[in-house]
């Protein structure tokens, strides 16, 4: 009997902490777009710009790393912006959510980790009607008609491990942004190190051997190099690649999960 009521209690707050996550990432949708024309797809336009000017600035230079195709370096550079677009956008956005949210905490009783990881489903779900549709189109575009199936079924493979970074990096960001306040400024230098340190514009290829396995630790880069090789290469996916970038997702998220609930105790006495 005690067993059982255990176990109702444990899926009564499973739904009620399903039922929070959902109305706070349906709020900070219609917040974030109110009264906006395009709503959501306007989340589109910024990969889509930058893709446009590192084409027109860098894709002379850089096409023949592409098999001298300048479609070929467009479409790689915006794949990478589609990880690097998602990773900044939700993170930025999930570092402040709890210290914003510190007068509700204040009155309501809640699970504070309801809001970092509402910001990442808000983000996901953008990111599910936004770009995922053109990364499949792109891919049944480049593969043969068999492999194309495959390769759409494997394209969430790594964009399941970004989600992970993604969410371990807001966890670790909204727990310390509490008790560091200049934490924003900090965190805009870390994007720009992760973003230059990521082969967006920039073929892999061109950087010195000796340099490459820096570029490796960031966690992004097995991403972003699985996502290219799934949508792009017309091959079958390379699961060494996959297995790489979900242990980038791993390893981030639990060091994120980690250091919140290490701190979490502490987040109502400066809130």
């Amino acid at each position: 009997m005690i067993r059982s009521l255990e176990k109702h209690s444990r899926s009564s707050a499973i739904y009620r902490y399903y039922e929070l996550v959902s109305v706070l990432a349906e709020r900070e949708i219609k917040v974030r777009y109110r009264g906006s024309f395009l709503g959501i797809y306007w989340s589109l336009f910024n990969p889509l710009i930058m893709t446009g000017l590192y084409g027109i600035i860098f894709g002379a230079a850089f096409k023949q790393y592409y098999h001298n195709s300048m479609w070929e370096y467009i479409l790689a550079a915006f794949t990478g912006l589609a990880v690097i677009h998602f990773y900044n956008g939700s993170t930025a956005q999930a570092l402040g959510s709890i210290v914003g949210n510190g007068s509700l905490l204040n009155k309501v009783k809640l699970p504070v980790s309801v809001f970092p990881v509402s910001i990442i489903v808000a983000n996901t779900f953008q990111l599910s009607i936004g770009m995922l549709p053109l990364l499949m189109i792109v891919t049944i575009f480049v593969s043969p008609n068999l492999s194309s199936v495959v390769n759409i079924l494997a394209i969430p493979l790594p964009l399941i491990a970004l989600i992970l970074i993604s969410t371990g990096m807001g966890f670790l960001t909204c727990a310390l942004y509490v008790f560091f306040r200049d934490l924003p400024f900090f965190y805009e230098l870390i994007q720009f190190v992760l973003m230059m340190t990521s082969p967006i514009f920039y073929p892999a290829a061109i950087l010195d051997p000796g340099i490459r396995p820096l570029l490796e630790l960031n966690p992004l880069y097995p991403v972003i190099e699985s996502l290219r090789q799934i949508v792009l290469s017309g091959q079958s996916p390379d699961f060494f690649l996959i297995i790489r970038s979900w242990l980038s997702g791993i390893v981030i998220f639990t060091i994120g999960w980690v250091v919140f609930n290490w701190l979490r105790p502490k987040f109502m006495d400066l809130l």
